[in-house]
């Protein structure tokens, strides 16, 4: 097929697999400078895209002007008036593929990713389990893009790009950038996948020891925001960003951070993608499913043991409880988890 001009990129959710799609779109950009890229995507993730110079964003009003069949139909008719060549539909859900058939409809070719259900469910079920790496996300994203006449470098790197800081972070926290920054997110959407908050404490308690270190914790929410702040509190050398502004300013500050450590979860994808290094805790779920933050190593991810669990991982996005697997990131010790990030702040 003929190489496109304007496409598509339809990406509406979850936060942490948007916050894939810019490492690609990044590369995307690189290898083909004259295309021209709009992306499609829910208003508050379109924060993500804010740094990225000649990209056109637009916004799924899904839950108002663009709810339901009608309102998918009223997306597709808009969308046409952009003049976009192709569709890539890195989402692959009901409303994503409704929204194509209209756009086919009005006369644009489209291709969807491939998420690989059946590889993934051998990965995750109890009984004969095919333990492999399967292809990354970033890599599925990739592959669309690929079938659109677009291919990229598969082992392509993306560079660090720090964000200024805006005002109301200098005067709000006490920064010293001759300290190394240290982001800590400590939850996950489901407790299978989240390092138990006891052992967390001990992380941050021995980091706090370290005069050159400034840490700062992400979360999300009145809950989250409030055990964070308890959890500063006792120590000196750490800061709750949590609820204190707004998601654009936290990106930036997250992106001038040294190291994120996060569990398997939207934040540590929202580090990689500004190329911070990401110390990932990994418990009821695998980075062989793909969803390893963009640009980490192996020795990043930090796991419980396979040979002490041999059902892990149990399912793909942490949302199965295995009674006999409530503990398993217990397994992960808080001396292993400080020893990684000091290798990266090296």
């Amino acid at each position: 097929m003929k190489r496109p001009d304007h496409i598509l990129i339809i990406r509406l959710s979850a936060m942490g697999d948007v916050a894939m799609t810019v490492p690609v779109i990044l590369q995307l950009q690189k290898t083909y400078p004259q295309l021209k890229i709009t992306v499609l995507t829910k208003p508050f993730f379109a924060h993500l895209f804010e740094h990225i110079d000649d990209i056109n964003v637009v916004k799924a009003e899904v839950k108002i002007q663009h709810k339901g069949i009608s309102g998918l139909w009223i997306l597709a008719k808009q969308l046409h008036k952009l003049n976009i060549d192709s569709v890539a539909d890195l989402h692959n859900v009901l409303r994503s593929r409704i929204l194509c058939g209209f756009l086919k409809i009005l006369g644009h070719d489209y291709f969807r990713i491939d998420k690989g259900r059946t590889e993934k469910k051998a990965l995750t079920r109890p009984e004969n389990k095919i333990l492999k790496q399967l292809k990354t996300t970033h890599q599925r994203y990739a592959d669309v893009f690929k079938k659109l006449n677009l291919p990229l470098d598969q082992n392509f790197k993306i560079p660090n790009s720090k964000l200024l800081l805006s005002a109301e972070i200098k005067s709000q926290l006490n920064l010293d950038d001759s300290k190394n920054w240290v982001g800590i997110a400590p939850f996950a959407a489901h407790s299978p996948k989240q390092y138990p908050f006891k052992l967390m404490k001990e992380v941050i308690s021995k980091l706090n020891e370290e005069e050159d270190l400034h840490i700062f914790l992400f979360g999300g929410g009145k809950k989250e925001a409030k055990k964070l702040n308890e959890l500063a509190e006792n120590f000196d050398n750490c800061e709750n960003v949590a609820g204190r502004f707004s998601f654009s300013e936290e990106l930036q500050l997250i992106s001038n951070l040294n190291v994120m450590l996060s569990m398997d979860s939207g934040n540590g994808h929202l580090a990689a993608m500004f190329g911070v290094d990401v110390v990932t805790i990994w418990g009821a779920t695998h980075p062989y499913a793909g969803f390893a933050p963009f640009g980490q190593t192996k020795e990043q991810q930090l796991l419980p043991d396979l040979k002490k669990y041999p059902l892990l991982p149990t399912s793909i996005y942490g949302n199965k409880k295995v009674k006999a697997y409530k503990k398993v990131m217990h397994d992960i010790k808080p001396e292993k988890v400080l020893e990684r990030i000091k290798l990266n702040l090296v």
